[in-house]
């Protein structure tokens, strides 16, 4: 029994220590490239759909928006009186 309690212990001592992949999303950018390929990861540097869309053609990819897109909004414009 105390080897079986070792044995779990090992594994999950080792399975929360392993390095993980963090999921990065540009802001800076609209458009992101989902790649299932490698356990899937994200490109965000797209400016555009038709964009992305290019680079994903013949691959295993798919074309998302951004949700983390920090969108600058409209300008202001000065009124000088």
């Amino acid at each position: 029994m105390r080897i079986l309690a070792w044995a779990i212990l090992t594994i999950a001592t080792v399975l929360t220590t392993m390095p993980t992949l963090a999921q990065s999303y540009d802001p800076a950018y609209p458009v992101c490239l989902h790649v299932y390929k490698f356990g899937g990861y994200y490109e965000c540097r797209y400016t555009s759909l038709p964009q992305c869309n290019m680079s994903a053609s013949g691959r295993g990819a798919l074309c998302v928006v951004n949700p983390y897109y920090a969108n600058p909004g409209p300008r202001k414009t000065r009124s000088h009186k």
